[in-house]
């Protein structure tokens, strides 16, 4: 009996040390998957929690949001800056061209507006007779104004109280008008008489009075010029006769 009991004793202590050993190492299994659970949560959470708080996942999304608007809003005002800076060169460079223009017009001696005939009243007339070539005399006109001055056809000369206009030589005429610009002078010669005594009717004139005419033959320019000449006044006859007006004085130097 006591070694049964003893036996039996033995066997339930295997058995309920095998129930132990079961439960246990269910338990432990049990906890153990828990705590797995609760630390993967728990480290799900915190990776949860740690991105909001460090804003990598959300900043960084933000971040690049942001440089995107950023760049967007700078080449948008960059653009309008270079359109209100395209439209201030566009002013500027219409001012430049009213400028321009408006330069233009003050000086280009092609505008009417700048040109005036020439005549007694914006010139300096002088007479001088000269040795050669014999019995000549040289009239030359500076424009004393502010604008271009025309110089059309030809002087119309009067020697006192003379009734007749000297003719001028048609191989004389200039291919185009004589214009004068500001301080600049034209010319004329003048065949006082024949050379050879041909003439008729020869005179002493102590006065001469320069006449100018308009844009149209024989048509008045303007006042008159008397310019002065010599005390012992200027001998001319019937041969009297003139040039045009010329730009280059050598025009006529030979004539």
């Amino acid at each position: 009996m006591r070694t049964r009991r003893t036996h039996l004793l033995a066997v339930t202590g295997v058995a309920l040390a095998a129930l132990a050993l079961t439960a246990c190492g269910g338990g432990t299994g049990t906890r153990d998957e828990g705590a797995a659970k609760t630390s993967s949560t728990a480290t799900t959470g915190g990776k949860g929690t740690a991105v909001p708080a460090s804003g990598k996942s959300t900043g960084s999304g933000s971040t690049s949001g942001s440089p995107g608007s950023a760049k967007g809003s700078s080449t948008s005002s960059g653009s309008g800056s270079a359109g209100s800076s395209g439209s201030a060169g566009s002013s500027g460079s219409s001012s430049s061209g009213s400028s321009s223009s408006g330069s233009g017009s003050s000086s280009d001696p092609t505008d009417p507006k700048n040109r005036v005939l020439c005549n007694g009243s914006n010139t300096k007339v002088t007479a001088q007779p000269v040795s050669r070539p014999l019995n000549h005399m040289l009239i030359t006109v500076k424009n004393t104004g502010s604008k271009y001055c025309d110089l059309t056809y030809f002087p119309v000369l009067r020697f006192d109280e003379m009734q007749w206009v000297p003719q001028a030589d048609e191989q004389t005429h200039p291919q185009a008008v004589t214009t004068l610009a500001p301080g600049e002078s034209g010319y004329a010669a003048v065949l006082l008489s024949a050379a050879d005594g041909s003439g008729e009717g020869g005179m002493t004139g102590h006065k001469l009075t320069v006449g100018f005419q308009g844009k149209t033959p024989n048509s008045s320019g303007g006042a008159s010029a008397t310019p002065a000449l010599p005390a012992k006044g200027v001998y001319y006859d019937s041969s009297l006769k003139v040039t045009y007006w010329q730009q280059n004085l050598d025009d006529i130097a030979g004539w």
